[in-house]
């Protein structure tokens, strides 16, 4: 109840802050919290609670901001071109992505990638120009609809995998990760829940696609579809803790603050501190920043009063 209240009491300090504040580098910053941490739950629901390694999310997340920037520009509102980009997400996974179920462990992986690699060179091809916001938006452009779109959308999808861990779906789910094979045997349907999984994870991808496009005023069609909207909420939910509500948003809020930091000072070799981090994470710290904190209740638990009397 407590964690609830204290995330209740952040969001709206949040909603607030742009009453406050008149720094755009500090909204900016938000918005890209919330971004990484919307992609990273997308990833989480299908790598951290089902355990299936997908490398494949930058074709949803791009065929997403496409789809929103195309809704966009017929004069639909932003908001129902988010949805659009979302079904537009659902859709491409139920075509080509849930088929890949049929692989398992490092296959799916590879095969996801795969996915990922032959979507940004179609769209290279297909659609080399630039991708522009429609002219009435970029006359008045503001930071704040993007900035309450993204917290938005950021509390549905820390919401919805709050309410899949305390849910019959969200222990399915978790014992196809701990052992599909035992999970069948006591009457799972392991590719009805690998199904339901994606199709929560492609949706709250297409979520954050159409939020890229509302942000980014212009950009080459194929930079939605770049392999790093792939690996970021991998790591993103690697170094926070896969598989809790909690890892990838604090996993998101380090991610946009060292990048910041690295990128201002380091330039391109920000990317290979990243990967030196990642290895570290997997190797060291298998439970992520949350194992850490984790950690540190216990040992304040085990030496307070009560603790010594019993």
């Amino acid at each position: 109840m407590r964690s609830i209240l204290l995330f209740v009491g952040i969001i709206v300090g949040l909603a607030v802050l742009p009453l406050v504040i008149t720094q755009v580098y500090i909204l900016n910053l938000i918005i890209l919290i919330c971004l990484y941490t919307i992609l990273s739950q997308s990833w989480n629901i299908l790598g951290g609670y089902t355990g299936q390694i997908s490398l494949g999310h930058s074709t949803f997340f791009g065929i997403s901001a496409l789809a929103f920037r195309y809704l966009w520009t017929l004069g639909i509102s932003p908001y129902l071109a988010l949805i659009g980009g979302s079904i537009a997400s659902l859709l491409l996974a139920s075509a080509i992505g849930f088929p890949a179920f049929k692989l398992r462990g490092h296959y799916f992986a590879i095969g996801t990638l795969a996915l990922s690699m032959i979507a940004i060179i179609t769209i290279q091809n297909l659609l080399p120009g630039v991708c522009f916001a429609p002219p009435q938006f970029l006359s008045k452009y503001s930071l704040i609809p993007v900035y309450y779109m993204a917290l938005t959308v950021g509390v549905i999808a820390i919401g919805l995998i709050y309410f899949l861990t305390h849910s019959k779906l969200g222990l399915a789910l978790v014992s196809i990760r701990e052992d599909e094979d035992a999970a069948e045997a006591i009457g799972i349907n392991a590719f009805k829940y690998k199904v339901i999984s994606m199709s929560l994870s492609t949706l709250i991808a297409g979520l954050g696609g159409g939020l890229f496009s509302f942000y980014v005023a212009s950009y080459y069609y194929y930079v939605p579809f770049e392999l790093g909207w792939s690996f970021d909420p991998v790591i993103i939910a690697f170094i926070g803790g896969a598989g809790t509500v909690a890892g990838p948003i604090l996993g998101s809020v380090v991610f946009v603050l060292l990048k910041e930091i690295f990128a201002i000072n380091l330039g391109q070799m920000n990317v290979l501190i990243f990967g030196v981090i990642f290895i570290f994470v997997v190797l060291f710290l298998p439970r992520g920043l949350i194992g850490i904190l984790d950690m540190v209740r216990g040992i304040k638990k085990s030496h307070s009063p009560s603790a010594n009397k019993a």
